[in-house]
């Protein structure tokens, strides 16, 4: 009897679901290096999107970038919804419906222009995921490292996002804002409470999103000073009262006492 033929390839055979779920959450080296393509195409979307409000003068040429880049995101997304083993869970996170407002605002760059400077959430949606710290931060992942890259990523966000919206809200309306670098001038100075005087926003509004931006920026100045000096704590649930985190040498939970058995990498 004739022996069978092996495959050509050793992925031969298995359904486009199993497929994408092995390259999207798997720890083979095929797996790490898609995914780190993934990364990598990412962060060159990131980039044009937060240089859009600067390239968007070029017209035709930035529309037929942004509708490719939505087609990638489109593609994207309908490839992590299927390797996701319940695709209803997938949509109850809202890490997920965020990156659906980002492609929302590709898919109608001209209906949608005052929204595009939620573009630039898919940085934070990227740092935050399951998938880049499998990936890049598997090293840090549940670590000091990840915590100090979490908190910057939300600060860096929220200053390009209140950026963008205020380049987009008032340049011409305002004379303080003439240009891209003028609303982030504006930004930092106002998230920092340093507040120069020389770029006030004008009436009621203004006010009011001036104050949001320093609450909200000082609340994640802080959060990354805890990240940076508060002592690091791992991820541990207690199998009794299910307390999360625990000090790294912890043998009992500070919270019900019961015997912890934290791994540890042998140093």
């Amino acid at each position: 009897m004739a022996e069978p033929t092996a495959p050509s390839h050793k992925h031969h055979g298995l359904r486009i679901k199993a497929r994408l779920r092995y390259l999207y959450h798997g720890d083979s080296l095929t797996a790490v290096r898609f995914r780190l393509a993934v990364i990598l195409v990412d962060l060159a979307i990131i980039a044009f999107f937060v240089a859009a409000p600067i390239l968007k003068a070029h017209g035709r040429a930035f529309y037929t970038v942004d509708y490719c880049i939505a087609a990638l995101l489109i593609l994207d997304l309908a490839a992590r919804i299927t390797a996701y083993s319940d695709w209803k869970d997938w949509f109850r996170r809202p890490i997920n419906w965020v990156d659906l407002v980002v492609l929302g605002s590709l898919l109608a760059p001209a209906w949608a222009v005052n929204l595009g400077f939620l573009r630039i959430l898919r940085l934070w949606t990227l740092l935050n995921s399951d998938m880049f710290w499998r990936t890049i931060g598997r090293r840090f992942d549940d670590t000091r490292v990840e915590e100090i890259t979490r908190a910057l990523s939300a600060l860096v966000t929220f200053v390009f996002v209140v950026t963008g919206f205020v380049y987009t809200t008032f340049r011409g309306r305002h004379d303080g804002i003439n240009g891209y670098l003028d609303a982030l001038y504006f930004t930092v100075a106002t998230l920092t409470t340093t507040g120069f005087g020389d770029i006030t926003l004008p009436g009621a509004w203004g006010r009011i999103l001036s104050i949001s931006v320093m609450l909200i920026g000082i609340t994640l100045f802080v959060r990354l000073g805890q990240a940076l000096l508060r002592p690091h704590k791992v991820r541990f649930p207690c199998d009794k009262c299910g307390l999360q985190k625990h000090d790294p040498d912890a043998v009992h939970c500070k919270a019900c006492g019961h015997l912890l058995c934290i791994p540890d990498d042998g140093d």
